[in-house]
């Protein structure tokens, strides 16, 4: 698509939801502009994972594009929460509808980014050779895409196959017959647990920590109720702007202890058995994730659940979270019979906390209690979340400072958007912003509509150079760990922390106090003339 050097005006890396978008917008202002993306496919983690049973925890009318009527309109959902084909179809659709197809390099993975201080100017590099030249960097790499490579000994001589979660084969695996081993219990794991079940002749699931996981109940549309949704979108997407998690839902606005004990319990019975999904979950009472007594009433009813669906009680006790774990602390799982699977005789689960895993074997995993003969080893150990995918590249800044370096005790920026010591460069819902505790849809387009408008003032007034400043990063730092100081997430060892990765620096990466303050004040920072931002 380009000769050995290319000159834009933007250049995107990463063809998810963000990207996409961040095309869609650019063109429409006129720049000339480019997305790299690594795979040889647009749709980002819905590209990556599709393994069995693999769907959006987020309602299929709020995690989609709000910026065109005419697609939310023609676009039809089978269900009230996608599974990963659909979804995927549904990007693709967005990318020829709009005619974006042309403007993306596939099998393009970046491996380089540096910023020259006298040209202005970004010269990106991809694994494959390519050399291009751009004013502005978007890095639109999604929160959760570089996996966490499995790290067990051993697995060199397993004879059998295995596979990761995030690298699934686009042809499937067929477990027919087959005795599996699934390491992880995190959303993957949960989602993956029914559907293997329905194939495996015996399916063990490793696990270390047991997380809260709450019933979807996703259901299939019928065409009534979709044109009824659809003709309350606009009612549906301003009340999602308003909400916390930037989708739409009924919040409880109450804290328990403005309830009497009846009201409390007509509310988690509620939440449990109708309103479905984790944000609707954490929002039973007003002060769910900042009153300790309050979040674990939430827990001990969610545990009691659980012991009421698994019949075998030591099954049961496993999958129950420990009292330590808020719930909500970590990402919350939603499940389509998840629980129940481990009714059936041919479904275990070992505590591998109490029996670690050692190594893997010939025939199979090997704790330090004995060794399971397995054919097929499933690991679904997550990723290293919100800032791997942006340490992955060397990326260089003003006077050649590393961004590995500058992140080295953590990831900080500006409003999530811009990086001190990285001009022209802007990051989409990466840490520092509501990200993964939204809905990622309209947080991507919160964030890429706010880029726009700043880079049109700047380019009407002449600018050419634009950076977050020291001071103003490290303003926004303290406030994002203050917001999150003020609830229980940081109790938890999630993958919000980087908990789940080795040697990373345990730092609450996202913004927890809510989409609609966010908006404000990024949109306060806007109105003060980009206050924060040094332009030049």
């Amino acid at each position: 698509m380009a000769d050995s050097v290319g000159r834009l005006d933007m250049l995107v890396v990463g063809a998810g939801f963000a990207g996409i978008y961040q095309l869609y917008k650019a063109r429409e202002m006129g720049l000339s502009v480019r997305v790299l993306e690594a795979g040889d496919g647009v749709g980002g983690t819905w590209f990556w994972n599709r393994y069995p049973g693999a769907r959006c925890d987020v309602e299929s009318l709020d995690y989609s594009y709000s910026f065109s009527r005419e697609l939310e309109e023609e676009w039809v959902w089978s269900e009230r929460y996608a599974p990963q084909a659909e979804i995927l179809r549904y990007i693709e659709h967005v990318v020829d509808r709009f005619g974006l197809r042309d403007g993306i390099q596939l099998n393009a993975r970046v491996a380089s980014a540096v910023f020259d201080d006298e040209r202005l100017l970004w010269t990106v590099r991809t694994e494959a050779g390519d050399v291009l030249e751009c004013t502005y960097l978007v890095m639109a790499t999604g929160g959760l895409s570089i996996p966490q490579r499995p790290q067990l000994p051993g697995l060199e001589s397993f004879q059998g196959r295995w596979y990761h979660s995030a690298q699934w084969p686009k042809e499937g695996v067929d477990f027919t017959g087959q005795r599996v081993a699934l390491i992880g219990t995190g959303s993957s794991g949960v989602q993956m647990v029914p559907v293997i079940a329905e194939q495996a002749a015996q399916l063990t699931v490793f696990q270390r920590t047991a997380n809260f996981s709450v019933p979807a109940h996703n259901v299939p549309f019928t065409e009534t109720a979709l044109a009824a949704a659809k003709a309350r979108y606009p009612d549906r997407r301003a009340m999602g702007r308003e909400a916390i998690t930037g989708q739409f839902l009924n919040a409880n606005t109450k804290t328990a202890a403005e309830m009497t004990e009846e009201e409390q319990r007509a509310e988690l019975e509620y939440r449990w058995r109708g309103a479905g999904g984790g944000f609707r979950m954490l929002r039973t009472f007003a002060d769910q994730m900042s009153n300790l007594d309050t979040n674990r009433m939430v827990a001990d009813y969610a545990r009691n659940r659980i012991r009421g669906v698994v019949k075998d009680p030591v099954k049961a006790e496993l999958l129950c979270p420990k009292d330590d774990l808020p719930f909500g602390g970590k990402r919350l799982c939603v499940d389509s019979h998840y629980y129940e699977t481990f009714n059936r005789e041919h479904v275990d689960i070992v505590d591998a906390a109490a029996h670690p895993i050692i190594e893997a074997t010939a025939r199979g995993v090997r704790t330090d209690e004995r060794e399971h003969e397995v054919d097929a080893i499933v690991f679904a150990t997550g990723f290293d979340a919100m800032s791997g995918a942006l340490k992955a590249i060397d990326i260089r800044g003003a006077r050649g400072a590393r961004l590995s370096d500058k992140w080295a005790h953590g990831p900080t920026s500006y409003l999530g958007l811009g990086i001190a010591g990285f001009p022209n460069m802007f990051v989409v819902a990466g840490p520092g912003s509501p990200s993964v505790l939204s809905n990622m849809v309209h947080s991507i387009e919160t964030h890429v509509d706010w880029i726009a408008r700043l880079l049109q003032q700047a380019r009407a007034a002449g600018v050419r150079r634009i950076e977050a400043t020291q001071e103003a990063e490290d303003g926004w730092v303290r406030r994002c760990a203050e917001e999150a100081d003020k609830t229980l997430y940081p109790r938890a060892n999630s993958w919000y922390m980087g908990a789940n990765i080795a040697g990373k620096p345990r730092v609450f990466m996202a913004f927890v106090a809510g989409v609609p303050l966010y908006r404000r004040i990024i949109e306060d920072v806007a109105a003060r003339n980009y206050q924060g931002f040094e332009m030049a």
